[in-house]
């Protein structure tokens, strides 16, 4: 009989992330408590959190094999942070943990009515120094990494990391959930960009969403693009083209947008994409032009009954778009992976619970 020799394995990706950790204490109420009121929880959940602790844990059980660079103390809380994102697969070998102080913590009230959270943060103590990465840690957590993805958080430390990652020439994938200390320093290592709604007007000032995307990729060279998530309005996605459009004739981006609008199925409760032709000259008024396409990723519909909580949703759809970037997935079906992956994780109480394998019969590859 002949002997055949087995394939080898084909390793996972690797994916370094900087950022928080925490343990998320989860309560679902009725509704929000009025000042002075007592009231019951409907339900309790005790989890893992953080940004980057939530967005790696989704890498890894969608397939990529990630490293985090964070802090926790050496206490209880501690502890179960670590044994979570190791029990996922996340490499926690190049976090600093602290002899005394707390971990971080956060309260989550989930208000089952409006289907909205609040979050109480307490930070973990003494914060990490710049100092306490070293560079041996350094140059071992970037070795064979494909992508370097950052929260904003721990800003001193993911500046030294982002220096590091650029003159290697690792991409960088930035997290713009909000105005934060040193987050321009990181914007302008930034590769990849994903915001939240109100992010891209608040950070340029624009008059509109879709200008205020033209803005930041004309503000920032290294962009090969930016993505705004839009909750059940779904995301916006404003791609650079390598190549020059300078001749061709220039269209508006709000119009642009309105035109993509029109082409969405209303219909249909899956996540879908739709994109503009390449290599336009996309304008905005009092902004200026730029060579690139738009495209529009439309939200999976989820049935009020299966909607149970959006902590961390952003967090899923980051992982998401990490494993898409780190498996070359083309961005018209990295969208819609990412709603997927992102609704999956609403159908649950938590950052993590209902993040996804993929093998998940939900997600559509």
């Amino acid at each position: 009989m002949a002997a055949f020799a087995s394939a080898p394995q084909q390793s996972k990706p690797l994916v370094l992330g900087c950022g928080a950790v925490s343990v998320d204490y989860l309560a679902t109420v009725a509704s929000f408590p009025n000042p002075d009121d007592k009231i019951r929880s409907l339900a309790l959940k005790v989890e893992g959190g953080g940004n980057a602790g939530n967005a790696l844990t989704g890498a890894a059980r969608l397939g990529l094999s990630p490293r985090i660079i964070s802090k926790a103390s050496n206490d209880a809380l501690g502890k179960s942070i670590l044994k979570e994102l190791q029990d996922d697969g996340v490499d926690t070998s190049y976090m600093t943990i602290a002899d005394g102080g707390n971990s971080p913590f956060t309260y989550i009230i989930v208000d089952s009515q409006t289907k909205t959270r609040t979050c109480i943060h307490t930070p973990g103590y003494p914060p990490m120094k710049p100092e306490e990465l070293t560079k041996e840690n350094l140059f071992a957590a970037l070795h064979g990494v494909e992508m370097v993805y950052f929260d904003v958080r721990l800003h001193e430390t993911a500046l030294l990391v982002a220096e590091e990652a650029s003159q290697r020439k690792i991409p960088i994938l930035v997290d713009a959930e909000k105005k934060r200390e040193g987050l321009d320093d990181l914007l302008n290592f930034a590769s990849y960009v994903v915001c939240s709604a109100n992010f891209p007007q608040a950070w340029t000032g624009a008059s509109s969403t879709p200008v205020a995307l033209v803005h930041m990729l004309l503000r920032l060279p290294n962009l090969k693009f930016v993505i705004v998530t839009r909750g059940e309005k779904g995301c916006l996605m404003l791609e650079r083209s390598m190549t020059d459009a300078s001749e061709t004739e220039e269209t508006d981006v709000e119009d642009l947008l309105e035109s993509l609008e029109q082409k969405v199925d209303l219909s249909s409760s899956m996540a879908k994409c739709v994109a503009s032709k390449s290599n336009l000259r996309i304008s905005a008024d009092g902004v200026g032009s730029m060579s690139g396409r738009l495209l529009m990723g439309t939200a999976e519909a989820i049935p009020s009954e299966e909607l149970i909580d959006t902590t961390g949703a952003g967090d899923a759809f980051i992982g998401a778009v990490l494993y898409g970037l780190c498996t070359g997935m083309p961005v018209e079906k990295m969208l819609p992976f990412a709603a997927q992956v992102a609704a999956c994780g609403c159908r649950a109480l938590g950052a993590r619970t209902g993040l996804p394998h993929l093998t998940d019969p939900r997600l559509s590859l």
